[in-house]
């Protein structure tokens, strides 16, 4: 009964894109050519902004005419007389057109044969209904577009999750809701943007195409270039490129940029997301804690005029201080069965990762377990704003070792609602120890299956030349903004996120 149902649909569907069709064809016949002079003077926001205060005597006496364009997602034909409603991307006016007033032939032989959907140009004058609801009345209509295909159904919108994704623009159209989520995602951006230029950070730009992908360990997505001869990669991150800058005499500066990375989809993950990173000389890891807190604050006083926010179940409060751990007082808070002797001993901490279920590797040493156990058993239970820190060297290889500590770096990782928002840390900047660890990275490659790691010559001769003390901070756009809008998949703030080819389909 179902596949019935769903082939009548389709039925239905088709004779309603061929009536479409029949309609574009007999339209071009009377000299229709999709004109491009219609000139709007202002949108839906701006006349409810303005003149929503105004009563209908008031606006009767102003006498406001103004020209608006979208598209046409209702409409009521009562006789010689319709209502209808015109979205533009800032929401919708309803419009009252009267045969009268443009022309029997128009009104008759064009208006009420045009389709929800098409796009339209209207002239008119301001007024309100007895209802009291803000209103054009029509002196002119020109359609600017026809429609070919249905819309959604605007209130039930888009339910195949699918084809949400693949046909983001009709999901637009039909869910304001998405639509408002996506204006945020650039609000937020701009907000970020101006907060660093306002602190005298300066934008900057590195390569997309480069010769060797570096500044995180990630497979890449490799291309060619033909008139080289050579591979290229497209970046996994600017890290690299942007240090030396510093080591070239920028001191403040920042990229918002698209990485790629060629791994697993997720409801965290895509392979080609938004990142942000940024590079102050002669500071620390703990400057760009303070740093990072003084972005949420900022962000959400300026998008939601308040700091404090909800994502599913969860408050925040970006106007406090955020908790700090070292990554091994974390797990021994949330794994009360070991001690710290037991992480300090490789058979006791090979012996617990293995009672969780951690499938250890050869190459591992203490720092890789460790690491390993933080990320089963206490990143999704960290809720709160938490920076972790002390990363071990063996995972953090660009980042400097710790003055007392030789073992751990000064590093952190920042979490909320058990989302990895950011990673920071005091850049390492002894050229000798870097090329060490670069060359440690690959020989321990080359032990395992996976190949992403390749030593960047050019980076450790920049460093010779000295790079200052610096603190750097890579921040996941995506995963950020998934929190400030309410979100649970990252493909809900990717207006197109990486998705299989129709044919992988079928």
């Amino acid at each position: 009964m179902l596949e019935i149902k769903k082939i009548q649909n389709s039925n239905i569907v088709n004779d309603e894109i061929i009536r479409r069709e029949k309609k574009l064809l007999s339209m071009k016949k009377e000299g229709f050519s999709f004109p491009n002079s219609f000139q709007r003077n202002t949108t839906s926001k701006k006349i409810h902004k303005k003149y929503s205060i105004n009563n209908r005597d008031e606006l009767n006496t102003l006498n406001i005419e103004v020209s608006v364009a979208g598209r046409m997602i209702q409409r009521r034909i009562m006789g010689k007389a319709s209502f209808f409603t015109i979205q533009d991307m800032e929401g919708t006016i309803q419009i009252y057109v009267k045969e009268k007033n443009i022309s029997s032939e128009l009104y008759n032989s064009n208006f009420k044969k045009w389709d929800i959907g098409d796009i339209l140009g209207v002239i008119g004058i301001l007024f309100k209904t007895k209802t009291g609801e803000l209103s054009i009345y029509c002196n002119n209509i020109t359609i600017l577009n026809k429609s070919l295909k249905p819309l959604p159904d605007k209130f039930h919108g888009l339910s195949n999750q699918e084809i949400r994704y693949r046909k983001r623009y009709l999901d637009l159209i039909s869910n304001n809701k998405l639509f408002n989520i996506f204006k945020t995602r650039s609000n937020i951006i701009m907000a970020i943007r101006k907060f660093l230029i306002k602190n005298n950070f300066l934008e900057v730009e590195t390569p997309i195409l480069q010769n060797i992908p570096g500044g995180a360990n990630a497979r890449p997505f490799i291309t060619y270039h033909n008139e080289i001869k050579e591979k290229m990669y497209l970046r996994i991150a600017p890290e690299l490129y942007l240090k030396k800058l510093i080591i070239g005499g920028f001191e403040r500066i920042f990229e918002l940029n698209r990485s790629f990375r060629n791994e697993g989809v997720s409801t965290r993950h895509n392979p080609e997301f938004t990142m942000m990173e940024v590079y102050i000389a002669y500071s620390n890891y703990k400057d760009m804690m303070q740093l990072i807190e003084n972005i949420f604050k900022n962000i959400t006083k300026v998008i939601f005029k308040n700091t404090k926010i909800k994502y599913l179940k969860y408050n925040f409060d970006f106007n406090k201080p955020f908790n700090r751990l070292t990554m091994k007082d974390a797990i021994l808070q949330f794994n009360p069965t070991i001690t710290l002797s037991d992480l300090e001993n490789i058979k006791t901490i090979k012996k617990f990762a293995k009672s969780i279920g951690i499938k250890i590797k050869k190459t591992w040493g203490n720092g890789k377990i460790e690491t390993e156990i933080f990320e089963k058993t206490v990143e999704k239970k960290l809720i709160q704003p938490t920076f972790i820190t002390e990363y071990p060297v063996e995972v953090s290889p660009l980042a400097r070792r710790n003055d007392t500590n030789p073992n751990i770096t000064d590093r952190f990782e920042l979490f909320i609602a058990g989302y990895e928002i950011a990673n920071g840390f005091s850049e390492l900047n002894d050229a000798e120890d870097q090329k060490i660890r670069f060359l440690n990275q690959i020989k321990q490659e080359k032990k395992s299956d996976q190949k992403n790691i390749f030593y960047d010559q050019d980076y450790i001769e920049a460093l010779k030349y000295g790079l200052p003390p610096t603190s750097g901070l890579g921040v996941g756009i995506d995963r950020l903004i998934m929190l400030l809008t309410n979100q649970t998949s990252i493909r809900d703030v990717i207006l197109f996120p990486t998705l299989r080819s129709y044919e992988k389909l079928f």
